[in-house]
């Protein structure tokens, strides 16, 4: 089982292109949901994180009710300022879906409105009208993934006993 993030017409490519490699690194399944705004060919999309793209386990969807009809019964979060819960007081899933909407707009008013049990938000400053999208994906699914003790994660990192000595 793994954990999933899902876009919903995302519209930066370099946000996508990171959020790509952040699923990369933590064995992730992106889904991006059509329209994007951008061609997963752009130099942008490339230099933020398209070398590791071969590696993404990465789903498209022609629109919302596609990703809902190829993915019956998924349990699904959606990341939004209006929610009334935060990121950390819901338990994730191992196989849930978190959700973030396009760069200039969020998720729609009117699916947030099926799916308000399920909301979460990530607290900021008042006068913030949001975080980078890449940044808010990384809050919430490494709290998802610490949930569930960072499932199928190596958690001994990349320095060596040797590599610590030698500082």
């Amino acid at each position: 089982m793994a954990m999933n993030i899902v876009l919903l017409e995302p519209e930066i490519p370099a946000n996508t292109g990171n959020i790509g490699r952040t699923c990369v690194a933590t064995g992730t399944r992106l889904h991006l949901i059509e329209p994007l705004g951008f061609r997963l060919n752009e130099k942008a999309l490339r230099r933020a994180g398209m070398d590791y793209w071969d590696k993404l386990d990465v789903v498209r969807y022609i629109n919302f009710e596609d990703f809902l009809e190829k993915n019956p019964g998924a349990k699904i979060y959606m990341a939004t300022t209006k929610a009334e819960k935060t990121y950390t007081q819901v338990k994730y899933e191992p196989d849930c879906y978190l959700m973030f909407g396009k760069e200039s707009a969020g998720i729609p008013e009117e699916i947030l409105l099926k799916y308000r049990e399920t909301a979460v938000r990530i607290p900021m400053l008042e006068d913030i009208r949001s975080l980078n999208l890449g940044n808010s994906v990384a809050i919430v699914l490494y709290e998802a993934l610490r949930q569930n003790q960072f499932a199928q994660m190596a958690l001994s990192g990349h320095l060596t006993k040797y590599d610590w000595n030698e500082g």
